[in-house]
């Protein structure tokens, strides 16, 4: 598990009780003991309109296509958790160098670094 991959992970689903399984993207690799990772989730609900720390993910385009993803979705990185790597189900694709540059110039602004 590296940075810039998307994988399925369970997280909470809003308020409710249930766990759901959604893509999310690795911000980092393994933390500590390797057991929890630091993730960014991505959600085929795409608000309109998109927030400044929004990525849309059109895997219809080329820079998009290692994503894997079967339909256009928001990569929300307001969106974060730290997450158990037990958590994650599998693999579904990554982002390229030209994507994660857009994720680090978009959490510098976000987070004020």
């Amino acid at each position: 598990m590296r940075r810039g991959e998307i994988y399925l992970a369970t997280s909470p689903y809003g308020d409710a009780p249930v766990m759901k399984v959604r893509p999310v993207l690795l911000l980092t690799g393994p933390v500590g003991l390797g057991t929890e990772t630091v993730v960014a989730y991505i959600s085929s609900v795409v608000p309109a309109p998109l927030l400044g720390s929004d990525i849309l993910l059109d895997p219809g385009q080329p820079e998009h296509l290692p994503t894997h993803l079967k339909t256009v979705s928001v990569l929300r990185l307001h969106k974060v958790a730290t997450i158990h790597t037990t958590s994650i189900r599998r693999y579904v694709g990554r982002i390229t160098t030209a994507t994660k540059r857009r994720v680090a110039d978009k959490l510098r602004a976000l987070f004020g670094l």
